[in-house]
């Protein structure tokens, strides 16, 4: 009879490797699909809808525009908190005195 070195073994790696494999899946399954930024930082306003896959619209430049696009919908328009340009300060290059370093 004649023995071999991976026989034994084999049996084991197989079952450890199924064991991961399903833990895997099973985590990546239960943690669902990944969102995408929810959060335009190019427009001040965002149309936020309810449902059953709720999500945001940021692609709005004013409430009144947004709230055409909300009328009859599960819907709400909110300010964007990530608005880029939410200081105030105009985009662009600043006038005034450049200071160098020299």
């Amino acid at each position: 009879m004649r023995k071999t070195f991976l026989a034994p073994m084999a049996g084991g790696v197989i079952s450890r490797g199924l064991l991961l494999a399903g833990l895997t899946v099973g985590t990546a399954v239960a943690a669902g699909p990944a969102a995408a930024q929810a959060w335009d930082p190019n427009f001040p306003v965002c149309l936020q809808i309810f449902g059953p896959f709720s999500y945001n619209e940021c692609r709005f430049t004013s409430l009144p525009q947004c709230a055409a696009a909300a009328s009859g919908r599960a819907a709400e328009c909110i300010v964007n908190p990530y608005f880029a340009n939410a200081s105030g300060e105009p985009r662009g290059r600043r006038h005034g005195r450049q200071r160098r370093a020299y």
